[in-house]
């Protein structure tokens, strides 16, 4: 088995040999300890009838463990200053795919079709890039992809609010968009020292479990979004101030959003983070025939 990349030594001889330096733009933080890459893929549960997808590879730290464990890494890279480093770095493995694109703007689903069709288990295992980890973690899920779940390395502030519960201060719109498709859990936390160049802020490696079906059923799931988001819009304000600011000609239609948290048992003076995602699903359905006619 060739050397862990994922070694201070290891990727400063990388990086020296290709006189790659780093990007600020794209975030790209390496990661230099291979205990830490060995334990993100424990908690994926990978096995050689598991394929992956890694988002942002960097010099192939991460996708080296991902191959040695899984039947196949499909790896969307967007610099491609680093796809002849990755050519290099993980010549001894022949499972791994590099595309050198945009995951934000690639078609993932047609890439899993042409690559990871023999596959039923895809997980997506990655150390993502801090500036994109929303948008990327809801474009998987919005998009329906046929994954398993996903296993990422993200700010450890975006995984607290990712994993929160009501009642804290962690929890918003963020926590409800992803746990309405997930099971979402916060499995290790990461310091910052084991990153080359080092992130301001420690990391932590959250792991979704994609359920059969979302948590609720709600008669709109644009609509219960549109609900969410707009009342965590100011968190000091109660849900009903919220909502009216927030919902389309909300003022005119006040009458309809106190009759519509009378019916569902919801005091007009909470705040947004006291409800519970099936408090939420109520309201939307109670407010949608109003605000969709």
């Amino acid at each position: 088995m060739s050397k862990d990349i994922a070694t201070p030594l290891r990727t400063k001889e990388i990086l020296k040999k290709y006189g790659f330096s780093f990007k600020k733009s794209l975030g790209q933080n390496f990661l230099i300890d291979p205990n830490i890459l060995r334990n993100i893929t424990e908690h994926a549960g990978l096995t050689k009838d598991t394929a992956a997808i890694e988002i942002g590879p960097g010099i192939g730290a991460l996708t080296e463990h991902l191959a040695r464990t899984s039947g196949k890494v499909l790896a969307f890279e967007i610099d491609q200053r680093l796809v002849p480093i990755l050519q290099d770095t993980l010549s001894p493995y022949n499972n791994v795919t590099i595309v050198n694109e945009d995951i934000l703007k690639a078609d993932v689903e047609e890439k899993i079709k042409e690559e990871l069709s023999d596959y039923q288990d895809i997980m997506v295992v990655a150390n993502l890039p801090y500036y994109v980890t929303t948008p990327i973690i809801l474009k998987l899920l919005m998009e329906k992809l046929p994954i398993k779940g996903i296993c990422v390395m993200l700010q450890k502030e975006v995984g607290e609010r990712i994993s929160a519960k009501p009642g804290t201060k962690e929890y918003g719109s963020l926590s409800i968009a992803i746990q309405y498709y997930t099971e979402a859990e916060m499995v290790m936390t990461v310091p910052k020292t084991v990153f080359m160049p080092q992130p301001n802020v420690d990391s932590a490696v959250i792991r979704l479990l994609k359920r059969d079906k979302p948590i609720v059923e709600v008669i709109d799931e644009d609509f219960f979004f549109t609900v969410t988001r707009g009342s965590f819009a100011q968190r000091r304000k109660t849900i009903m101030n919220n909502l009216t600011s927030q919902l389309p000609n909300g003022k005119e239609r006040k009458e309809t959003i106190v009759k519509a948290l009378e019916e569902t048992g919801i005091d007009a003076t909470r705040r947004g983070e006291t409800l519970s995602i099936e408090e939420f699903a109520r309201l939307s359905d109670a407010l949608y025939p109003e605000f969709n006619r």
